[in-house]
């Protein structure tokens, strides 16, 4: 008798590849982050929260661009071949999502980090305020 995981059946090993590629062309986690950042990061990390929630701690190296504060006049200072990795509060929040859409639609490319604040204060790294 199949389980409950496995009775809807498996992908076709090469769409699960495609599928699985595809979402590391868009996500990336805090480690990921942490380490690249540590050794010299190829890419703008942006904290989409709040700026009182930014001062309050962020991840080190960021820059604050509030998601609603996206505009082709403040990205103005970044090249359009910037690469960016947006986060916000967490799994429960939607402002990644939200930047990423207005970073693309201003020709950006851009990753998010998964997890947000919350994934990096579970993997325990440290924080910077301002």
């Amino acid at each position: 008798m199949a389980s409950l995981v496995t009775e809807p059946g498996f992908a076709d090993v090469a769409i699960a590849h495609a599928h699985f590629a595809r979402r590391l062309q868009l996500e990336t986690d805090c480690s990921d982050v942490h380490e690249s950042m540590e050794q010299g990061a190829d890419f703008v990390l942006v904290d989409v929260r709040a700026p009182a929630l930014f001062a309050a701690g962020h991840v080190p190296g960021a820059i604050n661009i509030p998601h609603r504060a996206i505009t082709a006049e403040r990205m103005a200072e970044f090249p359009q071949d910037t690469l960016c990795v947006v986060y916000c509060a967490g799994p429960h929040c939607n402002g990644a999502n939200r930047a990423a859409l207005r970073l693309t639609g201003l020709g950006y490319r851009v990753k998010e980090m998964l997890g947000g604040i919350a994934g990096w204060h579970d993997e325990r790294f440290s924080l910077a305020s301002s």
